[in-house]
């Protein structure tokens, strides 16, 4: 039982710091939260495939308890893929900032603050 609630509880912190990351306004920290949602999916489909110690991958005669193999296969697809997937959108938001000279999510400027005494950009 408490290994299960480790699990869900990690899943739960995952989620839900991917969620605050991806809710906010620069680039950098959206896409850590995509990562982390990511991470969170990953775990998930690794404890789908039941949390069973020293089990083995397949069914047997005498075996009563097996860990299922395709979550598994399924999560080293999930990271190949987040891995393609994250070097394409860091790269999509370095050629955004060089752009706009922003890294805002919206696309709106920087604050007057960033600009010089007339709002206008350098």
């Amino acid at each position: 039982m408490t290994l299960e609630m480790l699990v869900a509880s990690a899943i739960g912190v995952l989620v839900a710091g991917g969620i605050y990351l991806c809710l906010r306004a620069r680039t950098f920290q959206v896409v850590l939260g995509l990562t982390l949602l990511s991470y969170a999916v990953n775990v998930f489909l690794f404890a789908s495939g039941r949390l069973a110690i020293n089990a083995p991958p397949l069914y047997g005669k005498d075996v009563l308890v097996y860990s299922d193999p395709l979550p598994q296969a399924l999560v080293l697809t999930a990271i190949v893929i987040t891995f393609g997937m994250t070097a394409l959108i860091v790269t999509l938001a370095l050629r955004s900032f060089l752009e706009t000279g922003s890294d805002h999510v919206d696309g709106r400027p920087d604050p007057v603050s960033d600009d010089d005494e007339n709002g206008e950009r350098p």
